[in-house]
């Protein structure tokens, strides 16, 4: 609901019978979805964010910022650093635990190198979040569309790498939905990581095989509608793709997973309208609460 204000989101969710929201905060007018001005943030706005939440009994879950903090543009990288800090201030000011976000990638170096650059510019921007008592949770989508070939280009895609960043104190943000398409096994994958997943998110993927066949695994090549047109695979809300809910849900709960599981709208058959992306909304609720169990 990116051109619906914060008050009426909130107001609708508590509706439709969710428990919390991660909240958007690009910049103002910038190139992704904001509900919060993290930019103006202070005392007095933060107040008013949190009674608007505690009067309609939601939880502000993480604030989230998902942008490429390994950008190839010193100037675009720098800023991004910045609001990511504002992002993280916020989230104190509004007593909210954690902040999304990617890892990012410079497509013109090899995977090698930009895990010699993260090494090096990262643990700051972890470290800010820790003396203030807030945690960074990574979303472990590729963000192929930011590569111009279709290749990953956020380095947090696989447990290989989840490892990784936790080593320079980055959590998990799990979404199940891309481990599907990338033929990694959602539940399996992250079983031994429950301890580092803080935050959750529940959106779903419709793999089309024969589609796969003509076009290979990294997708479409000759014909791209836009970079995110890769042919043989699409986004779906929870319960119309091919997620098993029932073992992912198991193994966080088996793992001792107590955190919130965010709804992430990005199916193209229920948008278009706001009344179509809400019906999403409520079939993804639908297909979640029995796993999660009742309303706190």
């Amino acid at each position: 609901m990116p051109d619906t204000g914060l008050a009426e989101v909130v107001s609708w969710a508590a509706g439709a019978g969710y428990d919390s929201l991660e909240v958007s905060a690009w910049p103002t007018n910038g190139p992704g979805p904001s509900h919060l001005n993290v930019d103006g943030m202070d005392a007095a706005a933060a107040n008013d964010v949190s009674a608007l939440f505690a009067d309609a009994g939601v939880e502000l879950s993480a604030v989230g910022y998902y942008e490429n903090n390994l950008h190839g543009d010193p100037e675009i990288r720098a800023r991004t650093h910045e609001h990511l800090r504002r992002c993280i201030d916020a989230a104190v000011l509004l007593g909210v635990p954690h902040v999304g976000t990617f890892i990012g990638r410079n497509p013109s170096a090899s995977v090698v190198e930009n895990l010699a650059d993260a090494e090096q510019v990262l643990p700051p921007l972890v470290a800010y979040a820790a003396d203030r008592g807030v945690s960074l949770v990574v979303e472990n989508c590729p963000m192929e569309g930011w590569h111009p070939d279709g290749y990953p280009g956020n380095l947090a895609y696989s447990p290989e790498l989840w490892e990784w960043m936790f080593e320079l104190g980055f959590y998990l943000n799990y979404d199940p939905s891309h481990l599907l398409w990338l033929g990694i096994d959602p539940a399996d994958a992250v079983r031994p990581y429950v301890d580092r997943v803080l935050h959750a998110q529940a959106k779903d993927t419709e793999v089309n095989p024969a589609a796969r066949t003509r076009y290979g695994v990294f997708g479409r090549t000759i014909g791209r509608a836009n970079e995110w047109d890769v042919g043989w695979w699409r986004y779906r809300v929870p319960g119309r793709g091919q997620v098993d809910w029932l073992s992912v849900i198991d193994a966080l709960d088996e793992g001792g997973f107590s955190g919130h599981i965010a709804v992430e709208h990005e199916d193209p058959v229920w948008g278009g309208t706001p009344e179509r992306v809400k019906r999403g909304l409520e079939i993804a609720r639908d297909t979640l609460r029995p796993l999660v169990g009742p309303a706190r």
